[in-house]
């Protein structure tokens, strides 16, 4: 029996163009749900300091409740698809980054399934109390946020492999990759800022800002060109 490994097949410039902008989509997706689900409906609902108030949120606005559960699940469900359309893109280029940026993006895919489960679970509290509701409720919020709070670290990580491929690659402009790759550090240091030291979150908030700013700009980026035709003169 052979031992030898089958050569992974180089994709045409149409093809990448292709993977690029579903990458892009999924991404896009990922962001949609996220804000909608963490910055619009998760405050409607979660009252910092008052259990009594987050219980009386979630049964008065159940469908609300239950929709922030769902666009978690979608969270997950994007984080995921975006995760392996990047190694499918940047396979070629670098393997062993590629296949990290997938994995720190199932990293946070998990995490949001554990999110997803804890406010899923604050939901069923709600309608059918067990014990001390409200601080049920509330410690499971918080526990929610915490994950995505400590989750950043992933968020921050995947960042760096990411931007490593684009400047290896060529594929996308040289500053994108460096932003990627500053603010991956950015918001891998912030994660650990706001454990350390709370009351210096807004240091941790303006630390992310690269990360932001390289995200939307690779989101665009595939969604718009795809991948630079230059670059894939020597694919044709």
């Amino acid at each position: 029996m052979s031992t030898s490994q089958c050569p992974v097949r180089i994709a045409s410039p149409a093809e990448l163009v292709r993977t690029a902008r579903i990458t892009g989509l999924f991404y896009l997706g990922m962001a949609i749900v996220a804000v909608l689900g963490y910055l619009v409906i998760r405050p409607r609902l979660f009252a910092a300091d008052d259990p009594g108030a987050t219980l009386a949120h979630l049964v008065g606005n159940e469908s609300l409740a239950r929709t922030g559960v769902v666009l978690e699940m979608l969270m997950v469900l994007t984080q995921a698809l975006t995760a392996i359309w990047f190694y499918r893109l940047f396979r070629t280029v670098e393997a062993f980054a590629a296949g990290s940026i997938a994995a720190f993006g199932l990293v946070n895919a998990v995490l949001g399934l554990s999110s997803a489960a804890f406010l899923a679970t604050a939901v069923e509290v709600a309608f059918d109390p067990v014990g001390d509701a409200p601080a049920t409720v509330y410690l499971l919020y918080l526990m929610s946020g915490n994950l995505w709070g400590v989750g950043g670290m992933f968020f921050g990580l995947w960042l760096v492999p990411m931007g490593f491929c684009v400047l290896r690659s060529g594929w996308m402009p040289r500053p994108l990759g460096w932003a990627l790759i500053g603010g991956g550090v950015g918001y891998l240091l912030g994660a650990f800022i706001v454990y350390l030291a709370p009351e210096a979150r807004v240091v941790a908030e303006i630390l992310a800002v690269p990360a932001h700013v390289g995200e939307f700009w690779m989101v665009g980026y595939l969604l718009v060109r795809g991948v630079r035709r230059r670059a894939l003169r020597g694919l044709d």
